[in-house]
């Protein structure tokens, strides 16, 4: 997938970061002045509205979380008599801080299946595992659970001042860890909001899990409410697959658009053969490959990927002139760009004795023509682009004729032999080795 570094660490710090340190300077500094109404109506509110955003959007990994963090805190408010002496209530306190952690970095890895029974099984049956142990645990007599948690691989002093016992510290490290390496690695906006509500969970539990720390363990839900909203926005205005923003993107960034301005339309040289020669896997790791290097293209363009193997950049406040150049260090790029293939195709593959010898013969033909044009070893590829490029002027001044007019440059490219930039207006062609020709 396209993720650029500063997309990446966008979406890392929002929604969570920005949530829990507005949430942790109010309540710090001014907790006494905020009315328990208030703290109680954004509790219920943050876990309702998550609850309900999850299910509508069918986020079951959320669902799973909000639910997971609500049983949690209710379970540690219910045995808190005897906080902060030992008892049940602090059992519990440890018991949470060991298990939840735990969870996230298990929901880290579970594919999102939406509500249904078989997905939702496992997940009530664990749930209902955990709540069983931590109620046994937590009874007074026998204290069963009493030092459970206390085992020490450090010096004991370094922890005094934290209700957390040693054990449950290391599980918060290495769930937080999975779900910031899984977040870098898939750039999902649900690992990075993950992450940020078990830190607001830690924050709650590390102060005393009761009281006004509620209002942690409810921005530990808003957090998870902001990044339903982030992965909705990422959804509608995002290309799944290649990551690059969307047609609805195009549409909303064409509608700011003023003169002057550039619009290349960028398509792939004969993508539908490449996918019927080495299946559809193959031509998604195309699309990414030639993706990632638009979404690098120099000169201020902004990419999009339109629909199937058609993208379009914009360039803003610059004419045609001025990004010839960046066009032709893309093509080049895109040109030089080699990909391996990742295993051998059935498409490819021998399928033995054929009676229709002579529609079987055509085929063959046609699929070694296409294979030459893109192999350039015995498993790596490349693809070319074709690029057509135009800017409003007098003549055309719309955003419709400018579109026009790059589509028929993109045609020219087309037809003079593909792998080379057209430029709509004024008419000038460049060729593959980057010369420029007059063509009126």
């Amino acid at each position: 997938m396209v993720f650029g570094y500063k997309h990446a660490l966008k979406a890392l710090v929002l929604p969570g970061g920005l949530v829990l340190g507005v949430a942790a300077l109010l309540f710090q500094a001014g907790l006494a002045k905020i009315p328990a109404s208030v703290l109680e109506f954004y509790y219920y509110a943050a876990f309702a509205s998550g609850l309900f955003l999850a299910w509508r959007f069918h986020s079951s990994r959320v669902f799973s979380a909000l639910l997971l963090l609500l049983l949690a805190h209710r379970a540690v408010q219910f045995f808190a008599e005897q906080l902060p002496a030992p008892g049940p209530g602090l059992t519990a306190l440890e018991a949470v801080s060991f298990l939840i952690p735990l969870n996230f970095a298990l929901l880290a890895f579970t594919r999102e299946r939406g509500f249904t029974l078989a997905a939702a099984t496992p997940r009530l049956l664990v749930l209902f595992v955990e709540s069983v142990f931590v109620a046994a645990i937590c009874r007074p007599e026998p204290a069963a659970g009493t030092g459970l948690f206390h085992g020490a691989l450090l010096n004991r002093a370094w922890f005094a001042w934290t209700p957390i016992p040693q054990i449950s510290w290391f599980a918060f490290a290495l769930a937080i860890g999975i779900l910031v390496t899984r977040f870098m690695t898939r750039h999902k906006v649900a690992e990075s909001g993950l992450a940020w509500s078990l830190l607001s969970f830690f924050l709650a539990l590390n102060l005393g899990g009761v009281g006004h720390t509620s209002a942690y363990f409810a921005t530990a839900a808003a957090i998870l409410v902001a990044s339903i909203i982030e992965t909705s926005y990422a959804m509608a205005y995002h290309d799944e697959l290649t990551g690059l923003p969307s047609r609805r993107a195009f549409n909303e960034a064409a509608g700011r658009l003023e003169a002057p301005y550039t619009l290349a339309v960028v398509d792939i040289d004969h993508f539908k053969k490449f996918n019927d020669t080495y299946g559809h896997d193959t031509g998604d790791d195309v699309l990414c490959m030639v993706a990632r290097n638009l979404a690098n293209v120099t000169g201020g363009g902004q990419s999009f990927r339109v629909g199937g193997e058609e993208f379009m950049i914009l360039f803003f406040g610059k004419p045609a002139k001025d990004v010839v150049v960046h066009l032709e260090r893309l093509r080049g790029t895109i040109e030089n760009s080699v990909f391996r293939l990742r295993g051998s195709d059935r498409r490819t593959a021998p399928r033995g004795y054929d009676r229709r010898k002579g529609a079987a013969q055509k085929r063959k033909t046609s699929r070694k023509t296409t294979e030459a044009a893109y192999r350039t070893s015995a498993r790596d590829l490349s693809v070319t682009v074709s690029i057509g490029a135009a800017e409003p002027s007098k003549k055309h001044p719309g955003f419709e004729d400018v579109i026009k007019l790059a589509d028929k440059a993109l045609y020219r490219a087309k037809n003079a032999g593909r792998n080379r930039i057209e430029m709509g207006v004024p008419s000038r062609t460049r060729t593959r080795k980057g010369t420029a020709e007059n063509t009126a």
